[in-house]
This record gives structure tokens, C-alpha cells and sequence, in this order.
């Protein structure tokens, strides 16, 4: 006969063990929704204009693909930033959701799913329509457009609010953070490593043609497709929301008013964004062009695959070390010190953009600090869910982690504007090489990606040094404070 206390001993232990297995899963599970979701927002946003900017129109005249490459680019800015009004109301309409689910893995699905399918039509020129009729083209890629950016941000802004619903602790946060910024990062540089040799080859495989083209961008966009909708199966059914004292709240929260009206009164959520903003403007600006710094500055399109590689190695370097480094250095000096290797990034650009060498050097100093940026601003943004909730007494995690993916879309939108202008204005379109490139394009080039996006890195830098103060002892603070008041209302109820 077992002895009781032993008997007792072996149950807590295999609770534990199942409570770890739990955990692990989530945790993969998370990452890889991650993962899909970056190369999907990757495929939506850098690489859909380079294939509008080469491919899409390339059954017309140039003088009217330029055109049209000008129309579709300006219809991107436009529909992004009209999405600055949208965001907080999806956010709002998450924290509001009451499903089987939860209140966020259901637009894990919903939001992945129906974006995926979207995702298709627009690789596929709506199915072959620009082809036959440009202008009904035009017409309903507007439709099309604004309905996948909708269901996209459903899904991204779920995805990144979930983190508060996952866990109160910061450190546990950070965790789930890296994870989610990990996974982000092997699905955004993988695209990159990937783009160029899978439409390469589907090119050849469907027509014959050793360059890239329709065909080739539109297996492209099914295979990342897929890859999204699977990830958006992982997010929704592979993870668990947390109910806790401090999230009952945010069910009372259904007046989008009331929501956004404790949002402007979130100053350090905004400060946070604001130097956000300006990081992310620069980054995808940049980060957007260059695969033109390849094909027409230094001539070795065919070395390109090396933009993805490095922020790989790179990302499998740092994100796994963030909690760690960060339980000794404080992130706000991880923030800073990203933004001055990235300072150091932008000057070799300028200076030795011709030469490949260099040019790897830079790209090293301009990826490997974007974890560490990123995450920094992340976990600011989701501490400053209590942050608001102390303030104001209103709880909005969906609508205050809703921000983030919008800043990341204002500045996408931004840096598709900037491609598309670059495209045009420095004759890096259609059937245009290297040996077309006049000193007057290579100055345009150069000016609007590296200049430009190093003085806003400059002013990123500033404004959280000087507005940002937010960090894990004053969020640990906030934290015992509601729950103090919590115990004291309780008490007097």
C-alpha cells in the first residue's frame, strides 16, 4: 500500500509536469503564430510593392505602368493612414468579444483565414484581372485592399494584445514577447531569404522564363498564404487566456469613446509610440529599398538573400538573450544602445554604399538591435496597459495594443510610398539595370534611404531618452498599487 504523503508527492508532480508540457506548447504555439504572421505582413507590405513596381504591370507600356505603379502606391499610403481611425475601434471591438474562444484566439482565426484568402487575389492581380481591364482593376483592389488590411490588423492586433491575457507578471511578459518577436523574426527575414529563389523558380517552372514575373510572384503569395492560415490555426487553438483579478475590468470597457478618451490620457503609451513611430518609419523605409541597393547600386541582385540572412542569425542571437540580459541591464538602456549601432549602420550606408563588404558590415549593425528595440517598445506598450488602468480606472488592452500594429502600418504605408516614389523617380522600373543608374538616381536613392531614415532614428532616440519612464520597477509599482485598491474597495464593499 503507497503511503499517502507519497501519493500526494507523485500527483503534485505530474500536475507540474503537465502544467510545464501546457506551457511549452503555448509558448511554441505562440511563436509560430509569430512566424506566419511577419512573412504574411512582409509579403503584404514590402514585397507586394517591389512585385507592383516589377511585375504586375509588365503587360503595358512603361510610360503607363509607371502610371499605374503610381496609382496603387498612392492607394496603399492613403488606405493605411485612413486606418489610424480603425485600429483602436477593432482593438475595442477585441476587448469586447465574448466567445467560446476568448476575446482574442478568435480573430487569430477569423483575421488570419479571410486575410489569407485576400492575400491570393491581390498576388494574382485579382485573379488575371489586370490583365484585361486595368481600370476595373483599380477599382476593386481598393475593395480588396482595405478589406485585407481590416482582417489583417484583426489578427495582429489580437495577436500582440494577448500578451496581457497570457500573463500579469512583466518578466513572464517579456518571455512571450521574445517568443512572439522570435517567431517574427524567422518569418519576416525568411521571407527575405526566400522571395528571390521561389519566384525565381516558379517563373521557370510555370513559363519558361528565366526572369521573375506574374506567375512567379503569384505562387509566392499562395505559398505564404498558406503558411499564414496555418499559423492563424496555431494562435487560436494552441494557446489559453488567463482570467485574473485585474482583467475583470476591461469587460465593462464597451464604449469606444470611454476607450480611446483613457488612451489619450495614457502619456506614456504615447510617448512610447511616438519613438516608436519614428524608429519604424525608418526601419521599413530602409528595410523596403533594399533590394534595389542590390540590383542598382551594387549590381549583385542575386546577393540579396543576404538581407534576410543576417537579421536571422542575428534574431536567433539576441531574442532567446533579451529576458536574460534584461533581468541585469534595464531595457531603456537596450533601446538606447540599439539606437546608436543603427546610427552606425546608416553612416557606413552613406558612405560605402558601392561596396559589398561594407554594406554587410552595415547590415549587421542595422539589424542586430531590432530585437532589442522592438521588444523594448513592446513590453512599454504592455505595461502601460496597468499604467492607464491606474490613471484613468479603465483597463483597454486590445485598444492600447492596438497602437503598435498601427504605428507599424502607418510606417509600412509610408515606406510602400517611398518604393514606389524611389522606383519611378530613380528609373528602377521594369526592364531597368545597374549599368541605367546616372549619379542623380543613385543620389535620389541614397537620400530617401538613409538620410532621411537616420534623422528620424536620431529623433526616436530623443524623445524616449527625454519622455519615456516606464520601466519594470515603476510597472512592478503599479501593479501592488491596483491591487491594494482592488483589496480596499473590496473591502469596503
Amino acid at each position: 500500500m503507497s503511503h499517502p504523503l507519497a501519493t500526494a508527492g507523485q500527483s503534485d508532480s505530474n500536475h507540474g509536469e503537465k502544467r510545464g508540457n501546457h506551457v511549452l506548447r503555448q509558448r511554441l504555439a505562440y511563436t509560430f503564430s509569430g512566424l506566419g504572421q511577419a512573412a504574411f505582413y512582409g509579403t503584404m507590405s514590402t514585397y507586394f510593392v517591389v512585385y507592383v513596381t516589377n511585375a504586375l504591370f509588365s503587360n503595358v507600356d512603361k510610360s503607363t505602368a509607371a502610371r499605374l505603379i503610381g496609382i496603387i502606391t498612392s492607394l496603399i499610403v492613403v488606405i493605411r493612414i485612413a486606418e489610424i481611425f480603425v485600429d483602436p475601434l477593432l482593438g475595442n471591438l477585441i476587448d469586447n468579444t465574448k466567445m467560446r474562444l476568448g476575446r482574442f484566439r478568435p480573430w487569430q482565426l477569423i483575421g488570419g483565414l479571410v486575410s489569407a484568402a485576400l492575400l491570393v487575389m491581390v498576388y494574382t492581380g485579382l485573379f488575371g484581372l489586370v490583365n484585361v481591364n486595368q481600370t476595373w482593376f483599380i477599382v476593386l483592389f481598393i475593395v480588396v485592399f482595405v478589406l485585407l488590411d481590416v482582417f489583417y490588423s484583426l489578427r495582429d492586433i489580437s495577436f500582440w494584445g494577448m500578451i496581457p491575457a497570457l500573463s500579469e507578471d512583466s518578466h513572464e511578459r517579456s518571455i512571450y514577447t521574445s517568443l512572439g518577436s522570435f517567431g517574427a523574426s524567422i518569418g519576416n527575414n525568411g521571407v527575405t531569404v526566400l522571395v528571390v529563389p521561389i519566384v525565381t523558380y516558379f517563373s521557370l517552372a510555370l513559363t519558361g522564363s528565366h526572369t521573375q514575373n506574374q506567375s512567379g510572384w503569384a505562387a509566392f503569395g499562395i505559398i505564404i498564404a498558406l503558411l499564414a492560415a496555418i499559423s492563424a490555426f496555431s494562435g487560436a487553438f494552441g494557446t489559453r487566456e488567463k482570467e485574473s483579478s485585474l482583467r475583470t475590468k476591461a469587460r465593462k470597457n464597451g464604449n469606444p469613446l470611454k476607450a480611446f478618451a483613457a488612451l489619450a490620457k495614457n502619456d506614456q503609451m504615447l510617448w512610447v509610440a511616438l519613438s516608436y513611430l519614428f524608429y519604424a518609419i525608418a526601419n521599413t523605409a530602409t528595410g523596403g529599398v533594399l533590394f534595389y541597393l542590390f540590383k542598382f547600386v551594387l549590381n549583385k541582385p542575386d546577393a540579396f538573400s543576404i538581407v534576410g540572412i543576417i537579421p536571422v542569425i542575428t534574431g536567433l542571437i539576441t531574442t532567446p538573450l533579451y529576458p536574460i540580459i534584461n533581468r541585469r541591464i534595464p531595457r531603456r538602456y537596450l533601446f538606447i544602445s540599439g539606437m546608436v549601432l543603427m546610427i552606425a549602420g546608416y553612416v557606413l550606408f552613406i558612405v560605402a554604399s558601392s561596396n559589398l563588404t561594407v554594406v554587410i558590415v552595415a547590415l549587421i549593425l542595422f539589424y542586430l538591435p531590432s530585437t532589442f528595440i522592438q521588444m523594448t517598445a513592446i513590453l512599454s506598450m504592455t505595461d502601460s496597459v496597468e499604467y492607464g488602468q491606474l490613471k484613468t480606472g479603465e483597463r483597454n488592452e486590445a485598444v492600447t495594443l492596438s497602437v503598435r500594429p498601427m504605428l507599424d502600418k502607418i510606417a509600412g504605408a509610408l515606406s510602400n510610398g517611398i518604393v514606389g516614389f524611389i522606383a519611378v523617380a530613380a528609373g528602377m522600373v521594369g526592364s531597368a539595370t545597374a549599368s541605367d543608374m546616372s549619379a542623380a538616381n543613385i543620389h535620389t536613392y541614397k537620400l530617401f534611404a538613409f538620410y532621411t531614415p537616420l534623422a528620424f532614428i536620431v529623433v526616436s532616440a530623443l524623445v524616449f531618452i527625454f519622455t519615456v519612464r516606464i520601466d519594470e520597477r515603476m510597472h512592478a509599482r503599479i501593479v501592488s498599487q491596483i491591487e491594494r485598491q482592488m483589496e480596499s474597495d473590496a473591502t469596503k464593499d
